[in-house]
């Protein structure tokens, strides 16, 4: 039996085992009078729950086995997967479904075992989340460790050439290659200004409008409309960067007379910070919305007109958390890749002029981990140092934006 049908079949199982249960709760509630606590649909689920567990972890350690060196021949292999495990799997969720209804009485607490349940599974889905993070940590740990074996930590944190790629001949700069990574977050650092500069005007101007001055009818109506730009691909944004607004920006260069790249840092940053906008957006209007209306109404009796309740009233109350939403929005633009790579291009130019052409951390990394690469060469462990520093820089924004709204949060009655 393949994966599907026996699927099927345990939520058909799954599905009587809970009709089951809820009547056989509500039979017992009419003979007994001290049987009224859970609800029937609880016992239903008490059912569905041991309809399921049992044959899950089953299906678990059978995979597990498949994986191990004493797996058995191909052939047998396969015809023991087809016949022995589907019979194994629902007979453990037939055995799950008789001793739960075997269970159903006036003395099971059927509450405290599913939320028992339930905590169980928070707690392993949490240490999943914990394990994956060290994990990544520690892979990228390694292999950085393996890139300064090869490569200076003064080369790397204080060069000003980046030039990974072997050279033809030994009198070409990177020969040897030159990994000095001050150009890649120079171009970031620019790059992610930008993006800064239209997004924290655009998106907090428009959370103080949606949340003080329009309409409940107009902002049921823009507000989705304006988060539909959180849900478009970074490609399509990457396209538009690429087509539409690097374009404009050198013909308008070439109309005035100043020479812009069609490839410019201005191009990619401007897009960038038009796709972060309703992320700064929507966080500062959940911070506005948050503060106390008594507040605006102490503010409006002292005879403040709305301007100025905003401007004197409400944006000091929710300096801390707009202040965390921008930390939170530059570490989304400084992790952005696709604007980058289709706007900006991957000439690391050490340079400060927003007109010209730079590079991220994160283009490099996508180009230098693309294609057949050899995971013990100083070219390809570059990407996971870069990694590793991008992760700490990402990390040390996130934890000071916790800390700013932890340590100025105003904490209203």
């Amino acid at each position: 039996m393949s994966f599907y049908p026996l699927l099927i079949v345990l939520l058909l199982m799954s599905a009587v085992g809970y009709w089951f249960g809820s009547k056989k709760a509500l039979g017992a509630v009419r003979k007994s009078t001290n049987f009224i606590t859970p609800r029937p649909h609880q016992f239903g689920l008490y059912v569905v729950i041991w309809a399921l567990v049992p044959p899950i972890l089953l299906g678990a350690i059978w995979i597990l086995m498949q994986v191990t060196p004493l797996q058995m021949e191909v052939g047998l292999s396969q015809q023991v997967n087809r016949v022995l495990f589907p019979v194994i799997v629902l007979l453990a969720a037939g055995g799950g479904l008789y001793f739960s209804l075997q269970k159903i009485g006036p003395d099971l607490k059927v509450r405290k075992t599913i939320e028992g349940l339930v905590y169980i599974v928070l707690i392993l889905a949490s240490i999943i989340s914990i394990l994956t993070t060290i994990g990544i940590v520690l892979s990228l740990l390694f292999e950085t460790i393996q890139f300064f074996k090869k490569v200076p930590m003064s080369e790397f944190f204080f060069g000003l050439t980046w030039s990974p790629q072997t050279a033809l001949r030994a009198d070409q700069v990177g020969s040897s290659g030159a990994f000095g990574s001050i150009p890649l977050f120079t171009g970031t650092l620019l790059i992610t200004c930008i993006a800064m500069c239209v997004a924290v005007p655009l998106g907090l101007l428009s959370a103080i409008y949606m949340t003080e001055y329009a309409s409940q009818r107009f902002r049921s109506v823009v507000k989705p409309m304006l988060e539909i730009l959180a849900g478009i691909p970074t490609v399509v944004y990457g396209f538009f960067a690429a087509l539409t607004v690097g374009v404009f920006f050198r013909d308008i260069g070439d109309a005035i007379g100043i020479d812009i790249v069609s490839e410019s840092a201005l191009a990619a940053g401007v897009v960038m910070g038009m796709m972060i906008i309703p992320f700064v957006s929507s966080l500062s209007d959940d911070i506005i919305m948050a503060v106390p209306q008594s507040l605006r109404d102490g503010s409006y009796g002292l005879g403040a007109t709305k301007s100025e309740t905003v401007r004197n009233v409400i944006l000091p109350a929710a300096l801390p958390g707009i202040v965390g939403a921008v930390l939170l929005a530059v570490s989304r633009a400084i992790g952005e890749t696709m604007i980058v790579v289709m706007a900006a291009g991957f000439a690391a130019n050490l340079t400060a002029n927003p007109l010209e052409a730079v590079t991220t951390v994160t283009v490099q990394i996508v180009g230098l981990l693309v294609g057949d690469q050899e995971f013990d060469s100083a070219k390809t462990l570059a990407a996971f140092a870069l990694a590793l520093v991008l992760f700490i820089v990402t990390l040390c924004l996130n934890v000071i934006a916790l800390l700013v709204v932890r340590k100025y949060r105003e904490k209203y009655d």
